[in-house]
């Protein structure tokens, strides 16, 4: 066969040796079969092995952010082709370096390449996200893994005993909810995880035999997540920290319709609505939301917005007069001038 090949392109009489012409048509068939390999396909274990991700992990990138599409074969097994094993392993790096698989998930590939080098240009990014955290925050990640609400309760009342309750919110919790976030949108953290944290942080800050200043202040704040909105540990550290800051704090939950939050702020007679959006950063209701509670307001009643979404929603919150807060440092500033401001009208 590989003879007959060659003739058919050398012509019936090459001026070349028998061994010549072996050689010649096995360079050609060579090419030829090279020329209509199909490209290579991989079972999810020797993805595994390549990147280092998790298969769960694997599975989170795929169905919640769409980061690869994978084949299927005929019995439904997901195979991998080079272009997804590559992808993989640059999203795997920017992970590591910090970058929320959610924000980079669907990028180009030569964009993503862009980041990496960009990176590598960063001393501050060389190192992964996570060995950036503290001891504190890394023991109460372990907590969290573990279902083990007394060692996290104990960690976070020691904090607070050492450093003190503003200083446990600013730099203990807030970053610690933000490192629980990036974990279960990287899939490293399953559903749970975030839920038992979420209900053992809330009871921390929370908790009814906590005394704070604001107790019996006429200064009344109200926080909730706007509806769609799940995650509510940041509105339940604006409770917490207003109530610290001698706010009477009043904690509705998460995912309320506005007129839900606006009849709660009514009837509290409420100087401030703090709202918390997290996840996800493109919800379209979010912006129709924010709009009627604006409208249900009374416009003397300060609509303070924070959150790791909030910064996506910014057109809509300066459209409807709310205060972007990006921070717990920033939200602290906003309630003294906020106070300050109603003190000089009286």
């Amino acid at each position: 066969m590989a003879s007959n090949y060659c003739l058919d392109i050398l012509g019936p009489n090459p001026p070349l040796s028998s061994f010549c012409l072996n050689l010649c048509c096995l360079l050609l068939l060579f090419v030829y079969l090279s020329s209509k390999r199909t490209a290579m396909n991989y079972p999810i274990q020797v993805v595994v092995r390549e990147t280092g991700l998790t298969a769960h992990v694997l599975r989170v990138w795929e169905r919640r952010y769409g980061a690869v599409v994978p084949k299927r074969t005929a019995s439904r097994r997901r195979v991998y082709s080079d272009e997804d094993l590559k992808r993989l392993k640059l999203l795997r790096q920017l992970t590591l370096a910090g970058h929320p698989i959610g924000s980079v998930a669907n990028l180009p590939q030569e964009q993503l390449k862009s980041l990496i080098d960009a990176r590598e240009d960063r001393a501050a990014l060389e190192q992964p996200a996570a060995a950036q955290d503290t001891p504190i925050i890394r023991d109460c990640i372990q907590a969290v893994k573990a279902f083990d609400f007394e060692t996290l309760n104990s960690l976070l009342e020691r904090v607070s005993v050492v450093s003190g309750y503003n200083a446990l919110l600013r730099h203990v919790i807030a970053p610690l909810a933000h490192r629980l976030g990036v974990l279960w949108e990287e899939g490293v953290l399953k559903m749970s995880h975030e839920h038992f944290a979420t209900a053992a942080i809330r009871a921390f800050l929370l908790n009814p035999t906590r005394h704070y200043a604001g107790e019996n202040s006429h200064a009344t704040l109200v926080a909730a997540t706007p509806q769609g909105q799940l995650h509510e540990l940041g509105a339940v550290m604006a409770t917490a920290l207003a109530a610290e800051q001698g706010w009477r704090a009043v904690y509705l939950g998460p995912s309320l319709p506005a007129a839900e939050i606006a009849g709660a702020a009514l009837q509290n007679h409420a100087r401030v609505v703090a709202l918390s959006i997290v996840y996800p950063a493109d919800d379209p209701n979010v912006e129709r939301e924010l709009y009627d509670l604006r409208r249900f307001l009374p416009a003397d009643v300060a609509l303070l917005v924070g959150g790791r979404a909030a910064e996506h929603y910014r057109d809509a919150l300066e459209a409807n007069g709310a205060i972007f807060v990006n921070d717990l440092a920033r939200l602290q500033v906003e309630l003294a001038k906020i106070r300050t401001t109603r003190r000089k009208k009286l």
